[in-house]
């Protein structure tokens, strides 16, 4: 890459955030004008679009089977169902809307991918927030940044955090052993900074009717085929890979799609071109749009050379570095899609560590699992980096991208602003959460 082309990436790249920040245009438009630009101008070729296609296919493919699944449950009116036992529960408390949000969020969170989740529970906020005559738009953000940080509580809850553990061969049980203690703080520090964010709905009380109804399942027999194909999802994410077949989770979720239409075709509930119709493509086509932006960001060197300036400047201090990369990364999670983000850190932390000859050179083979447990804290500091950083803005993180997507497809437009007056503050409350966290197991670890 010439000196022209690096100044020409910069350039587009700011625009396009800047685009979708200040709403000047469509936000998949502006990421697919970006894309059109850096090739025009020869920054992406063919061999960077291979170089997409590996990154960018785990993470499509997760959030497109967890679409097509939530679109056939959609079918089974359960949705309505849950609804309404939801708003019971709420006895017509904005406060008590918001803390049952995470209580049905996290847990299902721990288990299934972010975005997911928010596509599959998304009809049920959207239900309670209108029965209680409340905007939908902020409980939408909160479950989006809670599905994110809950994503820490294991292994397979968020594509970046399964990006670092499924490369350094992290356990599931070595997840829960040493990472997820600091999910479960991240999570736990949204709760005080509700009732200063979300006043408006904190402090609603609304007279519900003696009697709510209760909506009538119309086919129980296909609900049950359903929630067997989403129980056989989750089984699968949680053991997939111990099995014979190893199956990683976007495997999972093409499997887990291709059942939820079998089960519709036979059913004839609904034309399978129908539900594959109503997948959310625009939000697929703006995530790999920014992949590719992403990929010509990495072409800069700018990652790359940071490697060695982290060896010569820091040495064997892995705490720093950790904690360096946990702000660093958690910045760039914020405006960059955090999975791509944390692809291209992986790359630069693996040889920055075989700069200071921590590990030999082929540890950066995909095969190579032999780390040093004082590494630890720097593979975790980045885990919670774009995980946690992704909460900051729409773009931050998949499941922000889906949240916004479902509001706009209800009447409701999310800007840049309004989403980050949200996640903003949240995000650094918990990248300090986060940050103690490390520093706590960098002792331990020692």
């Amino acid at each position: 890459m010439n000196d022209l082309q690096l100044y020409l990436t910069f350039a587009i790249f700011a625009a396009v955030i800047l685009a979708i920040a200040f709403d000047v245009i469509d936000m998949a438009l502006a990421a697919l004008l970006g894309v059109s630009l850096m090739m025009l101008f020869g920054i992406l070729g063919n061999e960077d679009f291979v170089a997409v296609g590996k990154t960018a296919a785990g993470p499509l493919a997760l959030l497109f089977g967890g679409m097509v699944v939530a679109r056939v449950l959609a079918e089974t009116g359960i949705f309505p169902r849950i609804g309404s036992i939801l708003l019971r529960a709420t006895g017509g408390s904005g406060k008590r809307f918001l803390l049952l949000i995470f209580v049905i969020v996290a847990p299902v969170c721990s288990l299934l991918p972010n975005a997911t989740t928010v596509i599959l529970l998304a009809p049920i906020v959207i239900r309670v927030a209108q029965a209680l005559e409340l905007d939908f738009v902020g409980p939408m953000i909160l479950m989006a940044l809670i599905s994110n940080t809950a994503g820490l509580l294991t292994l397979v809850g968020d594509p970046a955090t399964f990006l670092v553990g499924s490369s350094i061969g992290m356990s599931f049980g070595s997840y829960l052993k040493h990472v997820s203690l600091g999910g479960l703080l991240a999570l736990l520090s949204i709760l005080p900074l509700l009732p200063w964010l979300m006043p408006q709905v904190w402090k609603v009380r609304r007279q519900l009717p003696a009697q709510l109804p209760v909506e009538k399942i119309e086919r129980p027999w296909f609900v049950v085929l359903a929630l067997v194909v989403l129980a056989i999802m989750v089984l699968l994410f949680m053991f997939g890979e111990d099995i014979p077949a190893h199956i990683a989770p976007p495997a999972v979720a093409i499997v887990g799609a291709t059942l939820a239409l079998l089960v519709v075709y036979g059913a004839r509930v609904a034309p399978v071109e129908t539900v594959i119709r109503d997948v959310d493509w625009k939000t697929l086509v703006f995530l790999a749009a920014i992949f590719c932006l992403v990929q010509g960001f990495i072409k800069t060197g700018l990652l790359q050379g940071m490697a060695f300036r982290l060896a010569d400047g820091f040495g064997t201090d892995f705490l720093l570095v950790g904690l360096l990369l946990l702000v660093g990364i958690g910045v760039l999670s914020s405006v960059l899609a955090n999975i791509p983000v944390v692809a291209a850190a992986l790359v630069m932390t693996k040889g920055y560590l075989v700069a200071i000859e921590a590990v030999p050179e082929t540890a950066m083979a995909a095969s190579f699992v032999d780390w040093p447990i004082a590494t630890l804290p720097v593979f975790v500091a980045m885990m919670f980096g774009a995980t946690l950083g992704g909460n900051a803005t729409m773009i931050g993180a998949s499941a922000n991208v889906v949240s916004i997507g479902i509001c706009a497809s209800h009447g409701q437009r999310v800007t840049f602003i309004r989403f980050m007056r949200y996640g903003l503050p949240i995000t650094v409350v918990q990248l300090t959460v986060s940050g103690l966290y490390v520093l706590a197991l960098s002792h331990l670890m020692h």
